[in-house]
């Protein structure tokens, strides 16, 4: 692929294909890859211990761009569940104690919402998208998605809390909706829409096309 290369904070091959997708979608043509890349030093992901998605998404973006020498991306983003206080948040991935176990997260949080009215389950998906440059310079940019969460998973195109999420104005869940309506619609796709045009000039000004 041509277009300048950037590393992706994240080893989950969905992100990977979704970040792609919307990227592509944007009109930025880059060489994205993730840590498993096979080009890559072999490296430990960043622990999130930020308060906040964005200081979150900064901390892996810059860890990563210091590692491998390139511009990084990486993004944190959660459920924020309005009968919980805003929670799981910043802890979604590790909400039953085990960092990406999915199916104990959603249940989890099913079974706290158990005796909550419908009218009372509100929630947004919330991302912080972030850029770093092995030179410390860094943009960031959030996006959100507003929704309900329904009582059972429904849906298999989707990871983490889709099956149970269901966007504002769908009868359906998020991962019952296609990778199209998905990536116009979703927190992650307006977090890294909103960086795009942030990120192309400086990618640009770093990789000029070459001239025949």
């Amino acid at each position: 692929m041509s277009g300048p290369r950037l590393v992706l904070a994240s080893r989950n091959p969905h992100k990977v294909l979704e970040l792609r997708r919307i990227l592509a979608g944007a009109g930025l043509e880059v060489d994205l890859v993730g840590l498993d890349d096979p080009g890559l030093e072999p490296m430990t992901e960043v622990a999130e211990t930020g308060a906040t998605f964005a200081a979150n998404a900064l901390l892996k973006a810059h860890a990563l761009a210091e590692a491998t020498g390139l511009p990084a991306l990486a993004d944190d983003s959660g459920l924020c569940v309005d009968a919980l206080n805003g929670m799981p948040g910043v802890l979604s991935a590790r909400w039953s104690g085990r960092h990406g176990d999915d199916v104990a997260n959603l249940r989890l949080v099913l079974d706290q919402l158990a005796d909550v009215p419908d009218d009372r389950r509100g929630a947004a998906f919330v991302c912080a998208a972030a850029a770093a440059w092995p030179d410390g310079t860094d943009i960031v940019a959030e996006g959100r998605w507003d929704g309900v969460v329904g009582r059972e998973p429904r849906g298999r195109n989707g990871f983490g809390y889709d099956p149970i999420f269901r966007p504002q104005g769908e009868t359906r869940t998020s991962a019952e909706l296609t990778e199209d309506e998905k990536d116009a619609a979703s927190h992650r796709g307006r977090a890294f829409r909103r960086l795009v045009p942030l990120l192309a000039p400086r990618l640009a000004a770093s990789h000029p096309p070459v001239r025949s």
